[in-house]
């Protein structure tokens, strides 16, 4: 045999290893990457179910409440309370007896689900909207304006005597830590009034229910931007 077959014969077994490698290369790139995309999909399936799970114990626990309170869940996990005039006095922000009763009641189940552990890591926040409806209540010339702090003074009214009622001054001093970064209160004016339907009237351009858009909502926001960034940053 020549130098020259030898030398063939060489770079023939060189190309081979280098085939090998580069295939193992590749085999490791798809596992890498197949990993990757379970963790995602169990990232985004822990969320789902989450959120699943927050709505099925709210619906349980206010099931025999909804009628009773005029309280209605919804799919993105906010409570609206729905009744008006059981709320506040017309165009005031101090809280009826009628719904200190109501909250004195809704509130210890409120705070029994969400303060639970498999919940805690899933909780952004927890916004207490005030809405009021598009009648002008003649303190300047922007109503809306107006209107914004009529539903600020309500949603923070709100959420002072939820903060004085005796189960949150009985909490934990780490169930209260939690409990002050999640609360938030808002008021939206009648930036996001309902139709007859409580649709947002913004997305349905039907005309406005007055007696729908003047409500109160809970709504439990959840780590979901947070978990998407997650997801793109792994991605990356």
């Amino acid at each position: 045999m020549s130098k020259k077959d030898n030398f063939w014969i060489s770079y023939a077994d060189l190309m081979t290893l280098l085939m090998i490698v580069f295939l193992l290369i590749a085999l490791s790139y798809m596992a890498l990457v197949n990993d990757q995309q379970e963790k995602d999909q169990l990232i985004l399936s822990e969320y789902q179910n989450t959120k699943r799970q927050l709505y099925d114990e709210l619906s349980a626990n206010f099931d025999k409440d909804f009628k009773k309170w005029k309280i209605e869940l919804n799919k993105d996990l906010s409570i609206q309370f729905t009744n008006p005039e059981v709320l506040f006095p017309s165009g005031k922000s101090e809280l009826t007896a009628e719904f200190k009763n109501i909250l004195n009641d809704f509130f210890p189940k409120y705070i029994r689900i969400i303060t639970k552990p498999k919940f805690r890591k899933s909780i952004s926040e927890i916004r207490i909207e005030g809405h009021t409806d598009d009648i002008p209540i003649g303190k300047t010339e922007d109503s809306y304006i107006d209107n914004i702090q009529l539903s600020q003074d309500r949603a923070r009214n709100v959420l002072a005597y939820l903060r004085s009622l005796p189960v949150y001054k009985k909490l934990k001093s780490s169930d209260e830590k939690v409990l002050k970064y999640w609360f938030t209160a808002n008021g939206l004016s009648y930036g996001r009034t309902l139709d007859n339907k409580k649709d947002l009237t913004f997305y349905s351009n039907k005309n406005i229910n007055r007696t729908n858009s003047r409500r109160v909502e809970f709504k439990i926001l959840t780590r979901s931007e947070e978990l998407i960034e997650e997801v793109i940053k792994q991605i990356k």
